[in-house]
């Protein structure tokens, strides 16, 4: 194991799943496991690049664990892995991704892949970034008119507007085909990608 890989932390209440992803991972990351929101506070630190979070646990939800992440400052990137369907309520949370089990292999990796790339970007495209992919998702869950009447997602998607413009020019500098489209090939579609590109 290389003392360069990245360090992934993975949250998961059920041992024999969460022993599970560690196995799929370990090949190319360093990885960390806790078994309930406690324990992954306790093991978590500067070092720790990436986090794959449940949410429903019984000692501390995923949804806890996450606000106490960022209310400790902490700039890792966060994956929600859970049972639980989004709704509306994730346009507020402080994640960067979120995978529904059942979660395969190829998807956990290269959601990892992913979030480690976005460590590379700065803060406004990290933003961007978590901003597009939870519109992706809500698009593919939610009937359009649903969306339409959702206060949440309508400021989502103003935001991201917002800050679309507000990055043209540093979006500008990547090659959008291979870098940015790479980042959402996991979700299934390209309406993350428009996003990203205004179309």
């Amino acid at each position: 194991m290389s003392a360069d890989q990245p360090l992934v932390l993975i949250v998961e209440d059920e041992p024999d799943l969460a022993d599970l992803y560690a196995t799929w991972l370990r090949e190319n990351c360093t990885v960390r496991v806790a078994y309930g929101g406690h324990e992954a506070l306790d093991e978590l630190d500067e070092d720790v690049d990436v986090v794959l979070l449940d949410r429903r646990m019984p000692d501390l939800s995923g949804d806890e664990a996450l606000a106490e992440i960022r209310n400790r400052g902490f700039d890792c990137r966060v994956a929600m892995v859970t049972a639980v369907e989004p709704d509306f309520d994730i346009v507020a949370m402080g994640f960067d991704d979120y995978l529904v089990k059942p979660v395969s292999k190829e998807a956990l990796e290269e959601t990892v892949d992913n979030l480690l790339r976005r460590n590379t970007y700065n803060d406004g495209v990290q933003e961007l970034f978590s901003l597009a992919s939870k519109k992706a998702l809500l698009e593919s869950e939610k009937e359009a008119t649903a969306l339409e009447e959702n206060d949440e997602y309508q400021e989502l998607d103003t935001r991201l507007t917002e800050l679309r413009e507000d990055l043209d020019e540093t979006l500008q500098q990547f090659d959008e085909e291979r870098d940015i489209a790479a980042v959402y090939r996991d979700l299934g579609d390209n309406s993350a990608f428009e996003d990203l590109n205004g179309e």
